[in-house]
């Protein structure tokens, strides 16, 4: 788009103060005009986020221009003259939002070119300087601060979407590749089960899946259908949906805590053709076998005496010794084909079975790989539950792709998580938030500073330990990573910036798509402008992370869950643009409930150099050693124990934990002076709940009351 027509000849053209043109309508009447009659305003503000045409109306609007209030040139009495200077003041906002110039640099421009007859290589750094002394100096050191960070992870995205769209192309899966990975290191430790000293091999590993397999296949499984794994974290339980992997079965991850209903349902949701179970859940399957379908097959695994076996359960291990351990023919799967069902932690109500695709383990595992710099000979510690994305997707992941060692620990235990490490020679270990408020408050250990760990994996570490962990320990770096087992918008910090838990770029913010927009904390309802679109968030405003989705790109398709409605409460319209769809980490709800509803989400701020801090989570849910736990679940179990028609649970923020809040009650918090129902709170040591009066209360706010 030019700015002028013909040419002007001889000297500088002339400008004259004193008179004005009466009418210059005639001279602009057949030449190109920017006028709102000239322009499709609607489809402009309909184009995708970051799209020229898009930017440049988000410009007008915030800075309350339009290219009609670009008033006619006065004083110029040469026609040519005046038509360039009205092209150049309709142009001038299009300029700006292609160059992201702050508002009159480009008058300022014209004005050293034009007036102080400067020439061009003068012009421009006259310019600069100005641009620094007026405001652009902020943007100049963001620029400085965060190109080499934007353009590091901007390799990382190209390399995983590069072999994520090869993948895709080959039909592969994550048994497939592990298949190779197997075939690269067949002899190097694969897996190490803390429990038993149990180590395996990378081919150990290929061979007792290929069993699993081989058994499943000749009893007549076949790909799409599901089989329930129920166990506790140990060597066989990655062996064990690997194996179903290969013959396209999916795998439902049963939370290994789960009782009676709760259980009943991640079964039932997930059509379970069989269960597959450890010795130590023989109980909590007695419970609920009468009320599972009687076509569904159970199989157990461990060491335990027949005659303690569920009747028609049968003991899987004698079985698979007996199978063939050459590779299963492969099932007609491809890469964005179901891997397995992850149940989220139900903030909502009962659990819900997320979809897991081959490409999405993958890119959630090779991004955290490659964008914390991890390397195939570490050693990774993984003590998180392998029913859950951290420890089967981050974890594990890293073994069955990249071809890493992982020790896998049934359980957490602060006060032998050090001497593991030692033991086992751990280079990386694996975290929640909470995991490393108990390791501080530990008594100090000499194995606490004799590790070789160099890096702490996982999310929910708070700032206000960060620095505080990194030096008792001895940790170089913290890999904080921020982002739902099911979402597209995955955010890490992956260059140790200390209480961040990821980022977006402020030179190139439209790269990933992702962002962060306002929302009503108390309800979580998205806060739109008048254009019906979502506002997003300037630097210091709290706000509700959210990813677009892109049905063609599988970097940022949602995959979603088994329940329809459930993943449609996840996906927002008209976000960024009119017309698109975007994932939510917090659900969209009914604005009109029969019942009192309560909202969840996270809490997200983003400083100046698009680094993003977790700031709360608000809603129908709390943490108990690491597991968001449903105040709706827990209401439920008390009125039938109590026998009561109805039972509120909210969380309360007490000193040193994680603990997450509901509405009104959550101002009261648990002060006796401000609640008049009576309160109780669990006494480790006795092992019983106890009256909560004021001493009590102030033993706990003092720290001398342990919970």
């Amino acid at each position: 788009m030019g700015v002028s027509r013909g040419s002007f000849s001889g000297g500088l053209p002339t400008v004259c103060f004193p008179g004005r043109l009466t009418d210059l309508s005639l001279a602009f009447r057949e030449r190109p005009r920017i006028r709102l009659s000239t322009l499709d305003m609607g489809r402009l503000r309909g184009l995708p986020d970051g799209t020229l045409g898009r930017e440049y109306v988000r410009f007008l609007e915030d800075n309350k221009v339009s290219p009609d209030t670009r008033m006619p040139p006065k004083f110029v009495d040469d026609e040519e003259l005046a038509y360039v200077i009205q092209r150049y003041r309709e142009v001038h906002d299009l300029m700006h939002t292609l160059l992201g110039m702050p508002t009159n640099m480009l008058a300022l421009l014209l004005f050293f070119r034009v007036s102080l007859e400067l020439s061009w290589a003068q012009a421009i750094p006259a310019l600069f300087i100005f641009y620094l002394g007026s405001g652009g100096w902020d943007f100049f050191l963001i620029f400085i601060k965060t190109i080499r960070r934007d353009v590091t992870t901007g390799l990382v995205l190209l390399r995983v979407k590069w072999q994520v769209w090869r993948h895709v192309r080959e039909k592969n899966t994550v048994a497939k590749i592990f298949q190779k990975t197997a075939s690269k290191y067949p002899e190097k430790t694969a897996l190490i089960f803390q429990g038993t000293g149990e180590s395996w091999t990378f081919r150990e590993l290929d061979e007792y899946s290929n069993q699993v397999a081989n058994f499943f296949h000749g009893q007549g499984f076949r790909s799409g259908d599901v089989v329930a794994l129920f166990m506790e974290s140990r060597n066989q339980y990655v062996g064990l949906w690997l194996g179903l992997a290969k013959i396209g079965v999916e795998t439902a991850l049963v939370n290994s805590h789960l009782r009676m209903e709760a259980l009943l349902h991640c079964i039932t949701i997930s059509n379970s053709k069989a269960v597959i179970f450890g010795v130590e859940m023989m109980e909590a399957m007695q419970e609920v076998q009468s009320s599972l379908e009687k076509s569904i097959h159970l199989f157990w695994s461990g060491e335990g005496s027949p005659e303690s076996a569920l009747p028609g359960a049968k003991h899987l291990d004698p079985l698979l010794q007996t199978a063939q351990r050459h590779q299963p023919t492969p099932p007609d799967k491809g890469f964005l084909d179901k891997l397995f069902y992850i149940y989220t932690s139900g903030t909502t109500g009962l659990p819900k079975a997320a979809i897991v695709v081959n490409c999405r383990y993958f890119r959630m595992s090779s991004l955290v790989f490659y964008g914390f710099r991890m390397r195939p000979d570490d050693v990774m510690y993984d003590c998180l539950p392998l029913y859950h994305a951290a420890g089967n997707i981050v974890g594990v992941g890293q073994c069955l792709l990249q071809g890493m060692t992982i020790v896998i620990r049934k359980k957490f235990s602060a006060s032998h998580f050090w001497e593991d490490c030692v033991k086992y020679n751990c280079t990386i270990v694996q975290y929640i938030g909470e995991i490393c408020r108990y390791l501080l408050n530990q008594p100090y250990q000499e194995v606490e500073r004799q590790h070789r760990v160099r890096m702490a994996l996982g999310n929910g570490l708070r700032a206000s330990i960060w620095r505080e962990f990194m030096a008792r320990f001895g940790i170089a770096q913290v890999a904080e990573f921020y982002g739902a087992t099911e979402c597209n918008c995955s955010l890490g910090n992956f260059d140790n910036n200390v209480g961040s838990c990821g980022f977006n770029s402020r030179i190139l913010p439209g790269v990933y798509p992702i962002g962060l927009v306002k929302v009503d904390e108390d309800t979580m309802e998205l806060i739109r402008g008048p254009d019906g679109v979502c506002i997003r968030c300037k630097p210091g405003e709290p706000g509700q992370l959210v990813g677009r989705i892109v049905k063609s790109n599988p970097l940022q398709h949602f995959d979603g869950y088994l329940n329809q409605s459930a993943t449609n409460k996840k996906i927002a319209r008209d976000v960024f643009t009119k017309g698109d769809a975007a994932y939510l980490t917090a659900p969209l709800t009914p604005r009109f409930l029969p019942i009192p509803h309560f909202p969840v989400g996270d809490v997200l701020v983003m400083d100046k150099y698009g680094y993003m801090y977790f700031r709360d989570r608000t809603g129908d849910t709390f943490r108990w050693k690491g597991e968001n736990v449903s105040t709706t679940e827990v209401e439920g179990t008390l009125s039938r124990i109590l026998n009561l028609t109805d039972v509120v649970v909210y969380g309360v923020e007490i000193p040193g934990t994680y603990k997450f809040q509901k509405m009104e009650l959550r101002k009261q918090g648990f002060d006796p002076a401000l609640v008049k129902d009576r309160l109780y709170f669990l006494d480790s040591r006795q092992g019983r709940y106890l009256p909560l009066d004021q001493a009590a209360f102030n033993r706990i706010q003092s720290g001398e009351q342990k919970l």
